[in-house]
């Protein structure tokens, strides 16, 4: 038994995981996810450290011309940069280490410490929750939040989570075991139902950034999942296009890819392409074969395979080149209250990388006015990321 030690009590959840959930010293919630295979016991160490209060829960200022909400989270500016390995504040704590997690693990998840969104909740009452900060002004629901007005502003609460893939200090998702990486998917569906249940919050992300070129902090493997106050404005450009189609937008938008010699990898329950319009020099979207709002509405079996498959689409993208390729992995899900029956899950994988030595940077078209222009056919992209797929083994 660990020095100040406690056992936590299990809930099985689904492929043998097994959940255990604590608080850190500040009360922020910390999830521990076993694997089915793992070695450890069930008692996990105190968070004995003394930490200062938790930050106010950031303003959201709208926009006029566009409708977005932006978050004003000043207390993002103290988050970790680039620390050594030995610093890493998302291993195990240690006595030279007081990180952020007190205990060896699988798989963590934990409310961040400079989170974008809360820690204060929507509550009918405006009471702080477990210690935060009141929701003073939260937004009134989607209607209110789809007006417009000059100097509009709310509270942006919700909440934002890290998701440790591993206690390693190095790697990301694609470094993962299968099992591991089932361990994870699991987690992503248990979190998706969990924080959509919470008061004031519209919309669930996970993802996770890979690589200093995309801006990433930290080099330990993990993600991060965020719980949104409003739906965002790439989802509710989706739900337009939904509207302005057909329900069945995206079984139309597999139909068509699944035909075409975009597609890079494909199994039972999912079928990874790139898509006809392609954006980036590398794109993948990836989609689940029949229709699925999030993660908590997966199969087991669409969960079972989607780890190896996965795997091998990430660890393909890492073959193109000599070294590894930065990239954003956008789990796009839909909304928790709007558009559950139209809006499917799915990935979008995007890198800047255009060549061994070049990144594409959004310059005066693509970041001023949003008008895109493709560097590389997405048919050729394809051809290359299959290539790099048929070579990788698990």
């Amino acid at each position: 038994m660990h020095v100040n030690g406690t056992a936590v009590a299990a809930v099985p959840l689904g492929a043998g995981v097994v959940k255990r959930t604590t608080r850190l010293a500040d009360g922020r919630e910390l999830i521990y996810y076993d694997d089915p295979d793992t070695t450890l016991g069930p008692d996990r160490a105190v968070d004995t450290r003394m930490l200062d209060p938790r930050p106010e829960t950031a303003q959201m200022r709208q926009d006029v011309l566009t409708g977005d909400w932006i978050s004003v989270a000043a207390a993002r500016q103290n988050r970790a940069f680039l620390p050594p390995a030995e610093l890493d504040p998302l291993a195990p704590q240690t006595p030279a280490n007081p990180s952020e997690i007190p205990d060896r693990y699988d798989v963590a998840v934990f409310e961040n410490r400079s989170p974008s969104f809360g820690p204060a909740l929507a509550e009918p009452s405006g009471d702080a929750q477990d210690g935060a900060p009141a929701a003073s002004n939260p937004p009134r629901g989607l209607d209110d939040l789809a007006a417009l007005g000059v100097g509009r502003v709310r509270t942006g609460v919700g909440r934002c989570e890290v998701v440790c893939f591993s206690p390693d200090t190095q790697g990301s998702f694609g470094t993962q075991s299968v099992t591991r990486a089932r361990t994870v998917i699991e987690a992503w569906a248990d979190r998706t139902a969990a924080l959509g249940a919470l008061p004031g919050v519209e919309q669930v992300f996970p993802f996770e950034n890979r690589g200093e070129a995309i801006g990433v902090t930290l080099g330990h493997p993990h993600g991060q999942i965020y719980a949104y106050p409003y739906v965002t404005p790439r989802t509710q450009r989706t739900l337009d296009a939904v509207d302005h189609t057909a329900p069945d937008l995206f079984g139309r938008i597999l139909e068509f890819e699944r035909a075409d010699e975009r597609v890079v990898l494909a199994g039972e329950h999912w079928t990874a392409f790139v898509p006809f319009a392609a954006r980036w020099p590398l794109e993948v979207h990836l989609l689940p074969h029949r229709h699925v709002a999030d993660f908590a509405e997966t199969s087991a079996a669409e969960r079972d395979e989607l780890a190896p498959l996965y795997l091998r689409l990430l660890r393909g993208v890492d073959a193109l080149y000599d070294t590894p390729t930065p990239y954003i992995a956008a789990w796009h899900q839909a909304p928790v209250h709007v558009g559950r029956d139209t809006v499917r899950l799915h990935l979008e994988l995007t890198s800047p990388r255009r060549a061994a030595d070049k990144l594409k940077y959004l310059a005066g078209s693509e970041a001023a006015m949003g008008a895109w222009i493709a560097d590389i056919p997405p048919e050729t992209a394809a051809e290359r990321l299959r290539e790099a797929i048929a070579g990788v083994i698990l």
